[in-house]
């Protein structure tokens, strides 16, 4: 599904929020680098993301014309043993037009295909005022623990379905898709940037 929207700074030319393709990449991993550094290959979460695929229907793109501007991937975890969920990170807008509202629109459509299919809670390490506002918060995330370091205080938890965090602990444990392998070659890193 593709959804046309019209962010509170434009009026000639609409965001798309479409599904990522294959021919994002390029533009993709450059708004990446530029949001994040190289540096965000090596933060924890991206040790859940390591050699998985996104979830299916949750990696998604803004588009303004024919310009990548934001994009934003869910990633299936479980939180501890047999507790589904799902991982959001990272999101991320082109600087230039951040405060346009394309990371609030990204992050609705995000949440609301995932309550659609089903999933019951999203997690996620960042910054708690700004997701703060789609529901995040720390509730229920001090019995649960992450591959390596984290702030505590960034690592949030969302409950798409009332009472779905309540109790969750253990370790946060990649569940996705695994990305696919070429005569025994691990393509995790290739596929990541192109999926």
């Amino acid at each position: 599904m593709t959804v046309h929207v019209a962010p509170k700074d434009f009026t000639a030319t609409p965001v798309v929020i479409a599904d990522e393709q294959a021919r994002h990449a390029e533009a993709r991993e450059a708004l990446l680098d530029a949001a994040f550094g190289e540096a965000r290959l090596a933060k924890t979460c991206e040790r859940l993301r390591e050699g998985r695929l996104p979830a299916e229907g949750l990696a998604l793109v803004a588009m303004l014309g024919e310009r990548l501007v934001g994009t934003v991937r869910l990633w299936n975890v479980a939180l501890g043993p047999q507790r589904p969920a799902l991982m959001l990170g990272p999101l991320a807008v082109d600087g230039s037009i951040r405060s346009a509202g394309i990371g609030a629109m990204l992050m609705r459509e995000a949440l609301g295909r995932a309550r659609d299919d089903g999933h019951r809670v999203v997690i996620l390490v960042g910054d708690a005022p700004y997701y703060g506002r789609f529901g995040f918060s720390s509730r229920n995330m001090d019995r649960l623990w992450l591959p390596g370091p984290v702030d505590r205080a960034r690592f949030l938890g969302l409950d798409l379905i009332p009472g779905a965090l309540d109790g969750a602990r253990g370790l946060v444990s990649p569940t996705g898709a695994e990305a696919p392998r070429w005569q025994g070659l691990d393509l995790s890193a290739t596929w990541r940037r192109a999926a």
